[in-house]
């Protein structure tokens, strides 16, 4: 592994470890700290469907997922982790209350980093909400 691939495990473990916080508590603080002003991430579904630029609209989003999810997402297992030189792909599991009604996935996000910082993130998982 070359130098550069670990700095980016490395910063993408951290970021991990405060988008994990950030489901559990809807403590996206130290998480949006993380992000490049010019930071962009996709989503698969709903009203953030598709690209989305900037850490504004990023603090909407992770707004919408505290709301969404209350009263936190808890993370069942950390399955893989994936890295290169630029990019720290995590696939999970979770599950809680998805607008009240009981929800378990299978996710998979990808954090591209760029100067120590998070500059784009993609989001993955199971088509229903529902995986087991």
């Amino acid at each position: 592994m070359t130098q550069e691939s670990e700095n980016t495990l490395k910063v993408g473990r951290e970021a991990f470890a405060y988008f994990h916080h950030g489901l559990e508590t809807g403590d996206w603080k130290q998480f949006l700290d993380m992000l490049t002003e010019d930071f962009t991430f996709w989503f698969p579904m709903g009203k953030f469907h598709g690209l989305n630029v900037g850490k504004q609209r990023a603090q909407e989003f992770f707004q919408y997922v505290t709301q969404s999810f209350s009263p936190g997402l808890k993370l069942t297992s950390l399955d893989r982790v994936t890295s290169n030189e630029t990019t720290v792909v995590f696939e999970f599991r979770d599950e809680g209350m998805l607008f009240g009604e009981p929800y378990k996935n299978r996710v998979a996000v990808s954090f591209d980093v760029r100067d120590n910082k998070i500059c784009s993130y993609r989001e993955y998982f199971g088509s229903d909400g529902k995986s087991n």
